[in-house]
């Protein structure tokens, strides 16, 4: 009988010079904010299983760690983007990046989850066998020496926490003339750190989050920030503190006050939002009254933020405290409707036939996204195409056995529906050990109906749905944007009716027959 004798990461080496993988009942892919989440819930509801976070970057954080530029912050509430076990407890409602990072790491190191993270693995491909169960996780480990590897993990549940912007690569649009352009382009997503804009002109080309939370944060020191946008976009002016947040805090202890705030404000969302679809005419007057007010100029509302689609077909920019409004009253902002026709060699030239002067341009044009974190599944080597499945509660996709992906709201905080989805992947690997399942997959009962998993007429979302597994038109096969309904039929539904389970037993028979021969 062979025993080991050396212990390698990701690996088993006996005496005889076989290696075996190293297993493990749940890889996480990704350390972001989801990830860490993912795993405190795993640590706290299913406490006898081995979990590992796999992180192709060298730090915890992921978004809130890569991204840098002036400014960065939430466009949703601490007290529903945060975890719910975990509750806020810094004064901004609205937080700053390296705010909400440093919580995520505070959340890690109290629930021991920073020791399960291994850095710089990034996950290649990702097989599973019908034979054993088990998915063959194949990563790339990039050394602090430099040096690059390749080995192999085993796990019995594949969760992907990866998010669906593809961090790698932004939405990078061509600009004739780029090249004779004497200034700096700058891309938001790669934020140099020696950037210097003090005193100097720039034109942010945008009009999504990142647009609107730059100009202003740039506009304090810059000699002056322009807007250049193709069309407006729904802007909805946030108080950056919650006064009923903090007299909550005053009287009641944390746990309590961050349960009643968390509630408010994900009915106050949800309210909104249904108001939103339901009675479109009466949501853009309400939104062009108060940016009115907030501005103060009706003709500047009335040209440059009341976009032609209604609230909500794509997602809204918070703007806290105004800020942006207030930049440009100040006259250190200013916002301009026009399309780029070409750079010059001392600004961009628009269609119009005006020239905006700059020292730097930053192109915030959005994101991509991607699938699964960029890994192409496969079943028995054979690759599952994504377009073709649909997804189970918004967390498990058909033609996948015990695999999750944690796709968030896109009508409220991200961590709303990343936290519920943990939370089912518990309730999933405790079903499967409950009943003696080696793996489990979700199969519709009849034919559905096949709609986009992302219904936003976002541009960034139109340039890749067809990349990603579809919706349903009912029941669980239906990605609903309502938390409330959600948190009931994830946390209750019958999991027996909804999954189909192969029994450990049958899988074992399987296999001996398989090796024999018989």
């Amino acid at each position: 009988m062979s025993s080991p004798v050396k212990n390698v990461p990701g690996r088993s080496t006996t005496l005889r010079g076989m290696t075996t993988p190293e297993h493990l009942d749940v890889v996480i892919v990704g350390a972001g904010l989801s990830g860490v989440g993912a795993a405190c819930r795993l640590r706290t509801e299913c406490p006898d299983k081995s979990v590992a976070i796999l992180e192709a970057r060298d730090a915890m954080g992921g978004t809130w760690d890569l991204f840098r530029y002036p400014g960065i912050r939430s466009d949703s509430d601490m007290f529903t983007l945060g975890y719910p076990f975990k509750p806020w407890r810094e004064a901004q409602s609205i937080a700053d990046g390296p705010s909400i990072l440093d919580y995520i790491r505070r959340t890690a190191a109290e629930f021991g989850i920073d020791r399960l993270v291994r850095y710089r693995t990034r996950v290649v491909a990702a097989d599973f066998s019908t034979e054993t169960a088990r998915w063959t996780v194949t990563v790339r480990r990039h050394e602090e020496d430099g040096g690059v590897s390749e080995d192999v993990i085993t796990c019995d549940f594949l969760y992907s926490c990866t998010g669906y912007y593809d961090y790698a690569q932004g939405h990078d649009p061509v600009f004739p003339g780029v090249e004779s352009f004497r200034g700096e382009v700058v891309r938001p997503q790669f934020w140099p750190e020696n950037l210097d804009h003090a005193g100097k002109r720039v034109v942010v080309i945008g009009s999504g989050a990142t647009a609107v939370t730059l100009v202003p944060a740039m506009a304090a020191t810059a000699a002056h920030v322009t807007m250049l946008q193709r069309s407006p976009t729904w802007i909805g002016v946030v108080p950056g503190r919650d006064k009923l947040a903090d007299r909550a805090r005053a009287l009641l202890p944390a746990a309590a006050a961050h349960r009643l705030i968390r509630t408010k404000n994900i009915l106050f969302g949800l309210a909104f939002y249904q108001f939103c679809r339901r009675r479109p005419r009466a949501a853009r007057k309400l939104l062009t009254r108060l940016n009115t007010k907030a501005l103060r100029d009706a003709d500047t509302v009335r040209e440059h933020f009341t976009p032609t689609y209604d609230p909500w077909d794509q997602r809204l920019c918070a703007i806290p405290d105004a800020d942006l409004f207030r930049a440009l009253k100040t006259g250190r902002a200013s916002v301009v409707t026009d399309h780029v026709d070409t750079f010059t060699p001392d600004g961009v030239r628009l269609r119009s036939g005006r020239e905006l002067p700059a020292d730097i341009v930053v192109t915030a044009t959005g994101l991509r996204l991607l699938a699964l974190g960029g890994i192409a599944p496969s079943v028995d080597g054979r690759r599952v195409e994504l377009s073709e499945q649909v997804i189970w509660r918004g967390a498990m996709i058909t033609g996948l056995p015990n695999l999750a992906v944690c796709v968030g709201y896109t009508n409220a905080s991200w961590t709303l529906r990343a936290d519920l989805t943990s939370r089912l992947v518990c309730r999933v690997v405790r079903h499967m050990d409950r009943h003696g399942y080696a793996s489990v997959v979700p199969e519709p009962d009849r034919p559905l109906a096949r709609r986009p998993l992302l219904d936003l007429a976002s541009g960034y979302i139109q340039r890749a749905v067809d990349a990603f597994p579809r919706q349903g038109d009912r029941g669980p096969w239906r990605v609903r944007q309502n938390y409330v309904l959600d948190a009931v039929s994830t946390l209750r539904g019958d999991l027996g009716r909804e999954l189909v389970g192969t029994p450990r037993a049958r899988l074992s028979r399987a296999t001996t027959r398989s090796t024999t021969g018989r």
